[in-house]
């Protein structure tokens, strides 16, 4: 291959993560004519994270000049991306908080250069997002999406009870691995699923909880360890994301489960495509879809029109409650009605 067909293959690869806009003139202009949107994720290789950046980028094409910064977990690293968005002339800023807690600097600066910034994902403080008159937040509401874990795992276990209830006492003895302590998904997951279970009249033992960060490899670490201690006494596995509940399935396929009678039924949320396909495969019990599609599309929604002096939800079928938040349903998953999923 020539120096040029190097050139052109190693362009062509390049990842979404990058500092190249991710503009296209589609027949709706060029690139010097599209408002400029800085976005930036918390971490680029959390499953449902990267759905949402690849969305974006749908979304944005021949519309407007995305930037999608990966923050790789690292608050400082995320102010300094936002301050050089601006520097390059940002007319929106798109924020997926590393830390909920920043986001009282992340308006600061903002509001420094009269710039709308919308927060999505991470949900912060009421009172943060009062402070400024142009700071809005998408995303869902985080009970809700412990609530329709919790009446996925009611729904199921009352149809398998008499397999599932290993030691016959009625009760789900159950482990939990949980997102980033603090993270209001992890924190209202983790209380509403078993409470709403409790709710239904489902009695729960809880044997084990620890947390998995979001992230697979840990969970199956955890699950690891938890397999070692109680073994057979595990009756059901909940997870606050698909990610930790691929992790888990990971974990539990090394003991041997999922092949002949043996069998654990594990709950995650985001109906990502990986716990679908496991889903398909009776390796997952069901999920909650955390809709990456829908949420992205408002982003960039909200962020045309504040870039184009209008009101955020002009035009559209959103709807922005009393303290600016656009919130997107959550539905419950299992192998009933994974068309919903997919």
């Amino acid at each position: 291959m020539n120096k040029k067909g190097i050139l052109a293959l190693g362009l062509s690869t390049m990842m979404l993560f990058s500092m190249v806009g991710c503009s296209s003139g589609g027949g709706k202009g060029d690139s010097a004519e599209l408002p400029k949107i800085g976005a930036t994720v918390y971490k680029a290789d959390d499953n449902f994270i990267s759905s949402v950046a690849r969305e974006l980028k749908t979304n944005a094409e021949g519309v407007a000049e995305l930037t999608v910064d990966d923050s790789q977990n690292d608050q400082a690293k995320q102010l300094d991306q936002i301050d050089t968005m601006i520097t390059k002339g940002a007319k929106v800023l798109a924020i997926n908080l590393v830390d909920p807690k920043a986001a009282e600097s992340v308006i600061e600066k903002a509001e420094a250069a009269d710039l709308p910034v919308i927060f999505f994902n991470k949900e912060p403080d009421a009172d943060a997002l009062a402070s400024y008159d142009k700071a809005y937040y998408v995303g869902t509401d985080s009970k809700e999406s412990g609530v329709m874990q919790g009446e996925v795992i009611a729904k199921q276990w009352e149809a398998n009870k008499e397999k599932w209830d290993k030691n016959g006492d009625g009760k789900i003895q159950y482990v939990m691995i949980k997102g980033e302590p603090g993270h209001p998904d992890a924190e209202a997951r983790t209380e509403w699923s078993v409470k709403t279970l409790n709710e239904k009249g489902i009695e729960t033992e809880e044997l084990a909880i620890d947390t998995g960060m979001w992230d697979a490899a840990k969970a199956t670490e955890k699950m690891d360890a938890w397999l070692a201690k109680f073994g057979d006494k595990i009756e059901f596995v909940i997870c606050n994301n698909d990610g930790m509940a691929s992790g888990a399935v990971a974990s539990l396929e090394k003991e041997g489960y999922f092949k002949g009678d043996k069998f654990m039924p594990v709950v995650g949320v985001d109906a990502i495509p990986e716990i679908v396909t496991l889903i398909e495969e009776g390796k997952v019990t069901g999920t909650v879809l955390n809709d990456a599609k829908n949420q992205a599309k408002a982003v960039i929604d909200l962020s045309l029109n504040l870039a184009n002096g209008k009101d955020p939800v002009e035009g559209t079928d959103w709807k922005l409650d009393d303290n600016k938040a656009l919130r997107v349903s959550y539905v419950g998953i299992t192998k009933d009605n994974l068309d919903d999923a997919k």
